[in-house]
């Protein structure tokens, strides 16, 4: 845990140094009007003479993980970790070598997988991510991270999050935001290594959860995880959660698929003639085929269909990767 630990802070350090030495914000994006977009509103907003200056308890901004903070295709990185969870415990299910999906996923016949549909994935996220204590699941969770690797690029999972979201999220913690994770992936999950990766405490994670029981165990308070979905948080239920676990409405929305879409509305569309707040909507287009993936319309991952015929209508600024990154992820050394 202590090398991983190392790494990652110098990885943020990188990403810090290269905002503070120079005069740039956000040195891994390309000039032009989506950076410009990006440094008028924090720069209105954070002015005490501008008619839009908002006060620093208000500076809420909300991210989405997948796709958004970092890469999401083949499948999500969740899965991935659910598919290497059910390799481990196989011995503990033989029934599983005969039994979909789990067999599938034992000869790593992905399109089998896929084939099962959502009533499969949930069967392979219950059965990956309940049954144990909360303390089981987190080390699960940690020793996957630092040691699972993409199966197409070779990297770490939680070294494939982009650069220049790193740098925009430090610029808005620089400019007085809190900043949040509001995603459809597992809060359980993502919240032991949103830290390290992104500087986002755990606190500050709203995602998607399975039930939970408390129990004293020989003495010990113990939480332990039941195979029962509580909450998703995704499309209309992201407004839900922000209204539930922040308690205060974003100005600044981030997504990337049409998933995103309520949290971008509930953000940004005015309530009316009362609400003159300066917002800010933006979406991650994945235009890359070369350094990452392109995809939006017809993905079955990370669509985005109708995000990109709102975003016009709605103000929202449309991210073209390809064009605007100058990298995707960290370089480290």
């Amino acid at each position: 845990m202590q090398l991983f630990s190392r790494l990652i802070v110098i990885l943020s350090a990188f990403a810090m140094t290269a905002c503070v030495t120079t005069s740039d914000p956000l040195p891994s994006w390309n000039d032009g009007q989506t950076k410009t977009n990006i440094i008028t509103f924090v720069t209105k907003i954070t002015d005490k003479n501008s008619v839009d200056f908002v006060p620093k308890e208000e500076r809420i901004a909300t991210f989405d993980n997948d796709g958004t903070l970092w890469s999401e295709q083949p499948y999500y990185f969740q899965l991935a970790f659910a598919f290497h969870q059910v390799k481990l415990m196989a011995d503990k299910h033989p029934e599983w070598k005969t039994t979909e999906p789990f067999k599938s996923v034992l000869a790593d016949d992905m399109k089998g997988v896929m084939a099962s549909g959502e009533k499969g994935l949930l069967q392979i996220v219950s059965a990956t991510h309940s049954g144990m204590t909360a303390e089981e699941f987190e080390k699960s969770v940690y020793d996957w991270s630092t040691t699972a690797t993409h199966p197409t690029t070779g990297k770490l999972f939680t070294s494939m999050v982009y650069q220049p979201m790193l740098e925009l999220l430090q610029y808005l913690r620089a400019n007085d935001f809190k900043t949040f994770i509001v995603s459809g992936g597992g809060v359980d999950f993502m919240r032991v290594f949103t830290e390290q990766i992104y500087g986002i405490p755990p606190e500050q994670v709203v995602g998607s959860e399975i039930d939970s029981q408390f129990k004293l165990i020989d003495g010990i308070p113990t939480i332990l995880r039941e195979p029962k979905l509580l909450f998703v948080d995704d499309k209309a239920g992201k407004p839900i959660g922000i209204y539930r676990h922040i308690g205060r409405r974003p100005i600044f929305a981030a997504g990337n698929s049409d998933g995103d879409l309520a949290m971008l509305e509930y953000t940004t569309i005015s309530r009316g003639p009362d609400d003159k707040s300066l917002r800010f909507g933006l979406l991650v287009h994945h235009t890359d085929a070369v350094r990452e993936w392109a995809y939006d319309r017809d993905s079955k991952i990370g669509k985005l269909d109708l995000g990109l015929d709102e975003a016009p209508k709605q103000g929202w600024t449309l991210v073209n990767m390809k064009n605007e990154w100058k990298v995707i992820y960290p370089t480290a050394k």
